[in-house]
């Protein structure tokens, strides 16, 4: 159902066919938000992007009018746009995609009303600042400081603001004059509709080098256990057989069967004991 049925300007109705024609040629479509970026990292996060992901910026009530018109599944992305949304298209898939948007992201000074995205931490010790009004401003910020040898130095470490909590005007200042950026600014991704499935930021955010490493163990785990149990495939077939043939040489070694395979471990055996029998007699 269309979200309403007026006339839409000749620009406006430009712009949901160029969203449903997007939609239909590439084989992901998805919403990032824009929050906080500046212009000039925009225009570098486009020109970086260029040629494999077409990004694209228009009104929400738009975007919501072609995914309607759209229809099918492909309509959840709706409940996922925000104030600072814009369209995403590629070919890739959602987990190369939003590896290439983590790479779009630089550290900012945080802003007044902001969320902290972690913990910000202040670290005890010598600060570049002389004495003045700075300690003042530091303790009003929850930081401890006082002047050692000419400098205002930080006494302990704080906890200045804690993950989800919003960073507070004179926060915000002192983290600034600190030199702290706590903020992550760049492409987020919001969600991605991708062969008929949603992909949100939670799923794709993996390690890649810690799920290469499970992958090897378990794959060497399932390998010994398979030449352990004796499940001939076509990787464990060969061990197997060589651990058999090492088995009965030591088997036939040890039974003193005489095969021409196994004679000269016989006669290795027999002068070990020997020998080892001379050593006890001269012992005694």
């Amino acid at each position: 159902m269309a979200l309403y049925t007026h006339h839409l300007p000749a620009w406006k109705r430009r712009e949901v066919e160029e969203i449903k024609a997007d939609a239909g040629r590439y084989a992901l479509i998805g919403l990032v938000d824009m929050y906080g970026i500046p212009a000039t990292q925009l225009q570098q996060i486009r020109r970086n992007l260029r040629g494999s992901v077409k990004l694209k910026m228009t009104r929400n009530t738009l975007i919501e009018h072609a995914f309607s018109e759209i229809g099918g599944e492909i309509a959840v992305l709706a409940g996922r746009l925000s104030g600072h949304s814009a369209l995403i298209f590629t070919n890739e898939n959602p987990f190369k995609l939003f590896k290439k948007l983590e790479k779009t992201k630089t550290k900012m000074v945080a802003r007044p009303g902001e969320k902290a995205p972690d913990d910000i931490v202040v670290e005890k010790g010598p600060t570049s600042f002389k004495p003045g009004p700075i300690v003042g401003e530091l303790q009003q910020a929850g930081i401890p400081a006082a002047i050692e040898a000419g400098k205002v130095k930080i006494r302990e470490t704080r906890t200045v603001v804690r993950k989800g909590d919003t960073i507070g005007p004179k926060q915000a200042d002192v983290l600034a004059k600190l030199g702290i950026k706590p903020m992550d600014v760049g492409l987020i991704l919001q969600a991605a509709f991708y062969e008929g499935s949603l992909y949100e930021p939670s799923v794709l955010a993996i390690d890649e080098d810690l799920i290469f490493s499970q992958i090897t163990i378990a794959s060497q785990q399932a390998f010994n256990l398979s030449v352990n149990a004796v499940i001939p495939t076509q990787e464990t077939a060969a061990p197997i057989i060589a651990r058999a043939v090492r088995e009965a040489r030591g088997l036939a070694i040890e039974a003193s069967i005489y095969e021409k395979d196994v004679i000269d471990g016989i006669i290795g055996k027999a002068q070990r004991e020997s020998a080892a029998l001379q050593n006890m007699v001269r012992g005694s």
